[in-house]
């Protein structure tokens, strides 16, 4: 009489996966990094809006359209760094 195919089957031993590469961390400079570009040129751009026309001779009102563009440039460097942070 044949044999079941239950029976002819082989039990299978359990293999655990390889163990996985752990993750990597990212340096504790980062954060800190990413938050002072960040505030400094949010700070950048409020300050320019808010006593940029008061002041009559400041290096605020010397350049009009930098000031933008160094407080972008603050925001901008803190997400390229943010891109570091695992």
């Amino acid at each position: 009489m044949p044999k079941s195919r239950s029976v002819r089957k082989k039990k299978a031993v359990y293999t655990p996966p390889p163990t996985a590469p752990q993750p990597k961390i990212g340096g504790r400079w980062v954060a800190p990094v990413m938050l002072t570009f960040a505030v400094l040129g949010i700070l950048w751009i409020g300050v320019y809006y808010l006593i940029g026309n008061f002041v009559p001779v400041s290096f605020l009102e010397q350049q009009p359209n930098w000031n933008l563009a160094i407080g972008f440039s603050g925001i901008i460097l803190a997400l390229i760094v943010s891109t570091r942070w695992r």
